[in-house]
């Protein structure tokens, strides 16, 4: 028998070492199926290993096209502020005589100190509190602003829960110098009016409707604009200086129970008693609560009419001008000639 040399190896030692490493591989491969299974297998390691995983990568991904999304949004939303020229509003008109006569008292006062801000005066009748300004381009978007403000008559009925709005006029402020303004008093009339300004515009933004900006709401009676006048920059008057309103700084102008919020036009011509042209109105509370108020009701009634009378001018004009459009007269020839072709075929029977 052969004696193996120095470090040799025989077959059978070969096997085991074979089988050992398979064994190993094996085990290894066991460990790896069993780790995959385990709810930390997914954990990012990469902090430690310098490993990225899959779901890690699509996540990076989707959280970029997400980024890029938002921008793309922005960019829109921007333009669209761009483009935006609001061009209606809702009104609360104020027809409170007392306030009415204090806000003219106020202006002759100014008036009487400089000649020249006479005409960025409000004028009479169009006295008002803004709750919501908006963009309407059509006649479809004007109906759409109709019906939301018939919707949110129910909803301002809920807020105001039966009781009357009454609005306290004290003393007057500015807009950065150049807006002149009788303040809202203090009370608890502020809280219901921001959520009737609030919710009009959830109600009209709901319809598609572009409304203002996101500015805080703060309710005023405008009676001067320096905008009114541009001119008067090129004079020197540049602000309105608080001197010329100084002894109406705390001067109590009176209270407007509300009464109806109306959807007015910015641009069409105002009515004749100098209130803006009105597309349609809801009617506010019970105006049995409050004083007898014959003024409102003549005004309301005047505004129907002249509504009426305006869509009929309108629809008149359209019929005219389709009357004068060439082909038109063939067509009426043809119809007098198809009359007297009937009347002569009565007349042989």
């Amino acid at each position: 028998m052969e004696r193996p040399g120095a470090g040799g190896i025989n077959s059978s030692e070969c096997e085991n070492v074979s089988r050992k490493e398979e064994m190993s591989e094996e085990f290894e491969a066991d460990i790896m199926d069993s780790l995959v299974d385990l709810p930390f297998a997914t954990v990012d390691i990469k902090d430690d290993y310098e490993i990225t995983d899959v779901p890690q990568r699509n996540l990076e991904r989707s959280k970029e096209k997400e980024r890029n999304n938002k921008e793309q949004i922005k960019k829109k939303k921007k333009k669209k502020q761009k483009d935006y020229q609001p061009n209606y509003f809702l009104s609360i008109p104020i027809t409170n005589k007392e306030i009415v006569k204090g806000i003219k008292i106020l202006q002759n006062e100014i008036i009487q100190q400089d000649q020249q801000l006479a005409k960025a005066m409000s004028s009479d009748g169009s006295f008002h509190i803004t709750l919501l300004v908006m963009q309407l381009l059509s006649e479809d978007e004007v109906s759409t602003g109709i019906d939301a403000l018939l919707e949110l008559k129910p909803f301002i009925e809920e807020i105001l829960q039966g009781k009357p709005l009454t609005l306290p006029f004290e003393g007057v402020d500015t807009f950065g110098n150049q807006v002149g303004f009788v303040k809202l008093a203090e009370g608890d009339h502020i809280n219901p009016l921001l959520e009737i300004a609030d919710t009009a515009k959830r109600t009209f933004q709901e319809k598609g409707v572009l409304t203002g900006e996101s500015k805080t709401f703060k309710p005023h009676l405008t009676f001067m604009k320096l905008s009114k006048a541009p001119w008067l920059r090129k004079k020197g008057v540049k602000k309105i200086d608080p001197k010329v309103y100084e002894k109406f700084i705390s001067h109590r102008f009176g209270e407007e129970v509300v009464h109806c919020i109306d959807l007015c036009s910015m641009l069409k011509k105002k009515q004749s008693n100098g209130y803006y042209h009105c597309e349609s109105s809801i009617v506010i509370g019970d105006k049995n609560g409050g004083e007898p108020d014959d003024a409102e009701l003549v005004r309301l009634s005047k505004r129907l009419v002249e509504n009426a009378v305006l869509k009929a001018v309108q629809q008149y004009l359209e019929e005219t001008q389709n009357k004068n459009k060439p082909g038109d007269g063939s067509s009426v020839k043809t119809e007098e000639a198809d009359r007297n072709g009937t009347e002569s075929d009565n007349n042989r029977k």
